[in-house]
């Protein structure tokens, strides 16, 4: 008796879907701010002998339900698991600086924050990308713009970020001539989305900022690694 055959078709897996479908699960639908000083911890391949930490700016929660830790991360703000590269670091856990706890799942209050948050502010689909949420920035992070190519870096400290119902996620930068009262808070008018008008972005936290301001040699020797080819002007110093 031959073998027998299934009335089933064959299926054909359009992967370009199935990736579509992951992204959308990994969207960011809420965020929280850390405010405990909780920091992701991470290594660089020539030295797994030593970790190095750098703050946690917030929490995220993605449409899967999972909740990842967020750093100002090169040109974007980057949930931690993503964060693998051979030169520049990878992600190996969050550590807490006052009990020195080393885990790797995020807490489990940032989990009910976020998700009571979410049900509490759910927002209607839409076709329209609209803005969701804004965060003020508690690190001191700064942006290092440019405005075309081949026109002088500037260093801009950023002022908060904004959830979009995407789940994109973009810094908020000051027009300083339009500032017309300080402190600069969430909802005023000199403030403009920083991909709106810079191509270019690179993060900071306020240490690696102070460095490349004050000229540091060996910082501004590492930065022209990451900004090349995209840089080739000077560095500009904040607005005042």
């Amino acid at each position: 008796m031959g073998a027998s055959v299934s009335p089933r078709s064959a299926q054909v897996i359009d992967l370009e879907t199935v990736r579509q479908r992951h992204q959308a699960q990994q969207q960011l639908v809420r965020l929280a701010p850390e405010l405990d000083g909780l920091e992701m911890l991470y290594q660089l391949d020539n030295d797994t002998q030593t970790c190095y930490g750098i703050s946690l700016l917030a929490w995220g929660l993605n449409q899967d339900g999972s909740v990842v830790g967020l750093v100002p991360w090169m040109d974007t703000l980057t949930p931690c698991q993503r964060i693998s590269h051979h030169e520049n670091g990878h992600f190996i856990g969050y550590r807490d600086p006052e009990t020195e706890e080393i885990f790797t799942a995020p807490p489990e209050h940032k989990y009910d924050e976020l998700t009571a948050a979410a049900a509490y502010f759910e927002y209607e689909t839409s076709q329209s990308v609209t803005l969701i949420q804004q965060l003020p920035d508690n690190l001191g992070t700064y942006a290092l713009c440019m405005d075309h190519p081949g026109t002088p870096w500037q260093m801009k400290p950023v002022h908060g970020w904004s959830l979009y119902s995407n789940g994109r996620v973009d810094a908020l930068l000051a027009d300083e001539d339009e500032a017309g009262m300080v402190p600069i808070l969430l909802g005023d008018d000199c403030l403009y989305n920083a991909r709106s008008r810079h191509p270019g972005l690179y993060f900071f936290q306020r240490h690696i900022a102070n460095r490349i301001m004050e000229e540091d040699p060996a910082t501004l020797e590492a930065l022209s690694l990451i900004t090349v080819p995209a840089s080739r002007g000077s560095v500009n110093p904040p607005d005042e």
